[in-house]
């Protein structure tokens, strides 16, 4: 009976080999925690230059930035009419106005900084960011959205025109 050393070794576990953890407060751990974080750092990166560009650029002021093609078109507000003039009283600080110009705008502002504290969160942790919503809460946010678009057009629903 031959026995080769392939028959005798114990069989290989499948998948890749288990990853080591760098060791806490290491340079390694540093250095992969610095690299989980840039996507988030990238995106406050641009949404802040955004914000600081509709700052500084007034949208009040014709010229600046193209007219809503279906304001332009149909002379009816989407649900984005005003983002723009919101964005700007938002990054100066007057909440009122950046209400009054768009208040779903203001809501996503809001939505969108608890979903990036999420994220960096989950990226300082090793985490995958993964939110998973029901179907019937998608739905119910284009409803949300078309309503609100369609009231802002009504003659009731003029506070919420920009």
């Amino acid at each position: 009976m031959d026995a080769s050393p392939a028959q005798d070794a114990a069989p290989l576990p499948d998948g890749p080999p288990p990853a080591t953890a760098p060791v806490p407060g290491s340079a390694r751990e540093r250095t992969s925690r610095l690299r989980r974080l840039a996507a988030p750092a990238g995106v406050l990166a641009l949404v802040l230059g955004a914000f600081g560009y509709v700052g500084t650029v007034d949208p009040n002021e014709p010229g600046h930035y193209p007219v809503c093609p279906l304001l332009q078109l149909t002379g009816v507000l989407c649900p984005g009419c005003g983002g723009l003039r919101s964005a700007h009283a938002f990054a100066h600080g007057d909440l009122a106005t950046a209400l009054g110009s768009n208040a779903v705008a203001v809501a996503g502002y809001a939505v969108s900084a608890v979903v990036w504290v999420l994220w960096v969160v989950r990226a300082s942790r090793g985490e995958p960011l993964r939110i998973a919503l029901a179907p019937v809460l998608w739905w119910g946010a284009g409803a949300l959205l078309l309503i609100f678009a369609i009231v802002r057009n009504l003659p009731f629903g003029s506070a919420l025109a920009p």
